[in-house]
This record gives C-alpha cells, structure tokens and sequence, in this order.
C-alpha cells in the first residue's frame, strides 16, 4: 500500500530543514559570579546539538528573600536548575523548592568536592566565593593581563624576558585572544607577529625564560579570514595580504624560522582559542616539571 502522499512530503520536509532545534529554559543560581555554572553549562549543552538553552542566570545569592525571588523566577518558567551554592540553609531551600514544583535541582560541583574530601580526608570549607577570593593568584590574574595588553602584537619587545609564554605567528592566527584566554589563567603572554615585509625584533632570539609557541594556520583558511577581514575595513581585497599565493609563501618562511629554531608549533586551523591555550598550558606544566626535576 503506497503512503499517503501528505506524510510523504512532510518527511521529505523534516529532512530538508534537518532535526528541530528544542528550547528549554535552565536557571543557573550562584551565590558567587556564576562563572563556574555557566562554564559548565555550555560545556554539557555543547553536547546535545539540537537542544538550545535559555539562560536564567542568577549570581550573589546570599540570602532566602534573594532565593525566594529566584524560585519566584524558576516557577514561571520551569525547566533545568543548576546551582553553586555553599550555605546548607539556602541549598535546602532550594533543593526543597524544586522538588515541590517537580524541578530536577543539581549542585554541579557535588562530585568534584566529594571526590576531593575523600582522597583528602579533609572537610569543605564551605567558603562562598573561595575562588574569587583577592589573594595572591587574583593579583597574578590582574598582573598577567596588564602585562598582556601591554605586549600584544609586537609591542614593548625589550620587555619580553618576563613573559611566561611569547606567540609568534604570522597575521590572523589567533594570537591575542590566545594571549588574552592565557592572562585570564594568570599567565603572562605576549605576541610577536611575523610581518613580510620585515624582520622578527632581534630580541625574539635572545630569549632565555619564556617559552616560545608558534600558531600556524592553513593558507586557505588564513585567505578567508584575512579576506574578510579586508571587506569589513573596506579595503582593498587584491593586496598580497589576502592573496593565496602570497600567504602560503608567507606561511613557507614561518615554518622554515620555527625549524630553525625549534620552537614548538600549534596548527590552529580546526582549534578553538580554549583549545590552543589548552595545549599551551599542557606544554608549559611539562617544561615545569622538567625545570623542576632538573632542579632536584
């Protein structure tokens, strides 16, 4: 028996516009910034492709008339709660709240510092905020991203010894939002860019203490880039800068100076800025413990 030709085309349909994209609110509630949930929440999200969320995001909840508004909130719009809170009192409360509206309520870092009382044998702190705390790392923090705006894109390079980490690079390959997710880490991170029509500063080569990484990016996807780049400055898209040939003779001169060198080399071409700062972070903890094994 042939199918009705109405659910024919309705299942062509579906197949032409792909699955459809399912919303649902989720209510991040902290008693510190939220930077935690939300960190996380993309992170999980990310996972479910069809799924979109809609952020509710409620930070410094420190007290029960400031919940109760939130729960207010999550009541008119129900979906996922996602909460960072420390106070027993106010985390019962809630906990409490959601399961009467029918609500699922997850505490996100319950398994991490369960797992960190147990192989610790210590109790939690219970300390709201202990991360954001202004201690000497949050003024590391602070430090690294002055020195960072400081030195980006070849500025200040006499000053380039006191960096922990110099990107070099040729144009567009994402070496100052690197630079800057690195400061953000407390890394102090500085950038050379390689320019054709002149040398690298003689000072790049005298380095001793900071670890020199070379970001390389495929021509094609550079000339995209560059090109639009180009079109949003409204200027001239037929200069070398953008041109195929030029970038991948460009590109040939970058790797042959990064061999030389020996400088270690990240191809950001299907990278994320997260994930190059993450393998820049991985070489850095291995060139520490080498430092350090060789310091014993």
């Amino acid at each position: 028996m042939s199918e009705p030709l109405e659910n024919s085309v309705l299942k062509k349909a579906v197949m032409d516009i792909g699955p459809i994209a399912t919303f649902f609110h989720v209510h991040l509630v902290s008693d510190s910034t939220g930077e935690t949930l939300n960190t996380m929440m993309k992170a999980t999200a990310a996972q479910f492709h069809t799924a979109t969320p809609m952020e509710h995001i409620y930070a410094l909840i420190r007290s029960k008339p400031q919940l109760d508004k939130v729960l207010q909130s999550i009541a008119e719009s129900p979906g996922l709660v996602l909460y960072t809170v420390v106070n027993p009192v106010l985390r019962r409360h809630l906990e409490l709240r959601c399961s009467e509206m029918n609500m699922p309520a997850v505490s996100v870092l319950d398994p991490l510092t369960k797992a960190f009382s147990s192989y610790l044998d210590l109790e939690q702190n219970l300390d709201t905020g202990a991360q954001h705390r202004m201690d000497d790392a949050y003024f590391r923090r602070i430090a690294a991203l002055d020195y960072t705006l400081a030195h980006d894109d070849g500025q200040m390079t006499w000053d380039l010894e006191a960096a922990d980490v110099v990107l070099v690079g040729v144009s567009r390959t994402s070496k100052t939002p690197t630079c800057m997710y690195l400061a953000n880490r407390g890394i102090k991170a500085a950038n050379v860019p390689l320019v054709p029509t002149s040398p690298p500063p003689p000072e790049l080569f005298e380095l001793k203490r900071p670890m020199i990484v070379a970001l390389v990016a495929s021509a094609k996807r550079l000339g995209q880039i560059r090109n639009n780049r180009l079109t949003s400055m409204n200027a001239n898209s037929t200069s070398d800068y953008a041109n195929l040939d030029a970038i991948k003779d460009e590109l040939l001169k970058a790797k042959r100076l990064f061999a030389k060198h020996r400088w270690p080399v990240i191809d950001v071409t299907r990278r994320s800025v997260e994930e190059t700062a993450a393998q820049i972070l991985t070489k850095l903890s291995a060139r520490q413990n080498e430092i350090e094994n060789q310091d014993e």
